[in-house]
């Protein structure tokens, strides 16, 4: 039959191969709209945290009452302050590349945190069940019927802001989606048959929640992870737009906003400049991890 095939000029069944999985996952990637968009917004807003000490045109704490309320160059402002200035003459555009870094700094560490506490309930629960499922679910309870930004305002106002504090509180309050999510997760993946297999064969408990659980529910910890990201920046910024937050002088988009409310009626740009910051720094987290999802689950696409 491979003879036959040859003689008519074409490939044998043998020599027809199939896109590798590293290519076919290539291949989702790149070919998919949100998380590309996704993706090369966050890369802009990542570098331009990271290298704002080196490219920010001015000093993001230095005060020039001379400068003071000056408009972005599309209104009627220079080219020395591009985005303008705020009510004490600091430059918009250098404050604005610091904030990503508090912004971004706050999600992670946020969502770390948060994750770790989240994660470890949440596969515990659903790997022992019993007892240890009755405590975290009644444990999970109690954290949904406490409001997060009540809370958060009523630790910070008793302790007092700063960014350490924020990053405290909102880790130890965001773990509830975790531990509900992986628990679920795990309620189905022990059922499995290599989870069974390895038990059979005599693999301890903290080598089969490692090497058989975690590498299985990891899709659905990475998107709970950017879910609880762009939430604790929003937070962040709620914190900060309430005077609870990153105190002043420290550049935060929702201290900007909270600073440019009184010119909302004559300088609203003071307001849009964060706002859209962090408008497009939460909607490229949500992409991706959108993005994550479809890729790393075709079979869960809608």
């Amino acid at each position: 039959m491979t003879t036959t095939i040859a003689n008519r000029g074409l490939p044998a069944a043998e020599d027809i191969v199939g896109p590798t999985p590293g290519q076919q996952l290539r291949r989702r990637i790149f070919g998919h709209r949100g998380l590309m968009i996704g993706g090369g917004i966050l890369l802009v807003m990542f570098l331009m945290a990271l290298t704002a000490p080196l490219i920010a045109p001015h000093d993001p704490y230095m005060q020039s009452l001379l400068s003071r309320v000056k408009p972005p160059v599309w209104v009627t402002g220079n080219w020395d302050h591009v985005l303008g200035t705020d009510q004490l003459g600091r430059d918009y555009l250098s404050r604005l590349m610091y904030g990503a870094q508090i912004s971004l700094l706050i999600g992670f560490a946020a969502a770390f945190i948060s994750g770790v506490i989240g994660t470890a309930m949440g596969v515990a629960a659903g790997y022992f069940g019993g007892r240890v499922d009755m405590v975290v679910t009644f444990l999970i309870t109690v954290r949904l019927s406490m409001p997060v930004v009540l809370v958060a305002l009523a630790v910070v106002a008793l302790i007092g802001g700063s960014l350490t504090v924020v990053i405290s509180v909102l880790g130890l309050l965001l773990w509830d989606r975790y531990a509900v999510v992986m628990r679920s997760a795990t309620l189905q993946i022990r059922q499995m048959d290599y989870v069974a297999a390895a038990k059979a064969v005599g693999c301890s408990t903290p080598r089969i929640l490692l090497t058989e659980i975690m590498p299985n529910i990891v899709n659905n910890l990475i998107v709970v992870a950017t879910l609880e990201m762009a939430h604790a920046i929003l937070l962040e910024a709620a914190l900060s737009f309430l005077g609870m937050g990153v105190q002043p002088p420290t550049p935060s988009w929702g201290l900007m906003v909270s600073e440019g409310k009184d010119y909302i009626l004559f300088e609203s740009w003071m307001i849009m400049i964060p706002g859209v910051a962090l408008f497009l720094l939460v909607l490229a987290i949500n992409l991706v991890g959108d993005g994550i999802r479809d890729v790393t689950a075709p079979e869960a696409r809608n």
